[in-house]
């Protein structure tokens, strides 16, 4: 704890800095109460109100002593938010109930700094009994720096209001003008249903499986270890003879003359002569 830290949260100084003046008359500081002042019971809880919750009160006290989030004096700290907690309990001690769970927790983080430390292994740091608090605080911070922002950015019922007005409607109906673009769509719709009535006449072409099936054994053995699919296929036989020729290939595979390989998922596929089962297959056929 630095020395500048300790003199900033001395209690004395501080504590009046909270507390004195405790009101201004034509600029002057009033430092003592008047002895015929009557303060209403329940008059703390005005001044509970400038904090959100104990969080808020650190936060303010820190702010205050102007100190390193990251090294806060717990002794001083502890000490002047042990005085606030007594004032609030005097009034209203309902409302002090969270802030008493945090005075308990200044005071054990006071307690653990004043025991060793343990290190974790050799060449770390000592656990830091405030990481904790210190983590809260800046999460804080920083929700309500953004709460602030939010609540700087117009809006509407305050910064502005909505207006509303009447606008007659017209009794000339005014029609869309029709564009080129409109009058092309509707004719390639009539072009298109007129393409669905159209007749065909539907020719028969006798393909042999069993051609294929030698197709497809002489080009695997003319190129010889694996070929990929795709190859197999040429698009010049026209979609019937692309049909014929992969019921070939599958026949092939089922009498174990060709063989399907793949890397790897989603990789291309590859065809080859069944290892072992082409003469057998040829014998056959």
């Amino acid at each position: 704890m630095s020395a500048a830290a300790d003199v900033l949260f001395e209690p004395g100084p501080v504590q009046a800095a909270l507390f004195e003046p405790v009101a201004r008359i034509y600029g002057q500081p009033l430092e003592h109460l008047p002895q015929d002042l009557y303060i209403p019971p329940d008059a703390l809880a005005i001044m509970l109100d400038a904090f959100e919750g104990p969080l808020d009160l650190l936060l303010y006290l820190i702010r205050k002593a102007n100190v390193d989030i990251l090294d806060i004096p717990m002794a001083p700290l502890t000490k002047q938010y042990l005085a606030y907690i007594d004032s609030m309990q005097a009034t209203n001690l309902e409302l002090a109930a969270d802030y008493l769970v945090m005075a308990a927790m200044l005071i054990e983080i006071k307690s653990r700094m004043l025991l060793p430390r343990h290190k974790i292994g050799e060449g770390d740091e000592a656990e830091d009994p405030r990481a904790e608090l210190v983590r809260r605080l800046m999460e804080y911070e920083q929700m309500k720096v953004a709460g602030q922002r939010l609540n700087e950015m117009p809006q509407a019922e305050r910064e502005f209001f909505w207006v509303e007005t009447l606008v007659e409607k017209s009794l000339y109906v005014r029609l869309p003008e029709v564009s080129v673009d409109d009058l092309k769509e509707a004719w390639m719709a009539v072009v298109r249903q007129a393409r669905l009535n159209k007749h065909h006449q539907i020719g028969r072409e006798e393909l042999s499986v069993r051609e294929h099936m030698g197709i497809i054994l002489r080009l695997l053995q003319e190129r010889g270890g694996f070929v990929q699919f795709e190859t197999m296929f040429d698009p010049a036989m026209g979609a019937p003879g692309l049909v014929v020729h992969f019921l070939a290939m599958l026949e092939l595979a089922r009498e174990k003359l060709v063989e399907f390989t793949q890397t790897e998922a989603f990789a291309p596929i590859y065809v080859r002569v069944h290892q072992g089962g082409s003469e057998s297959g040829q014998e056959d056929s």
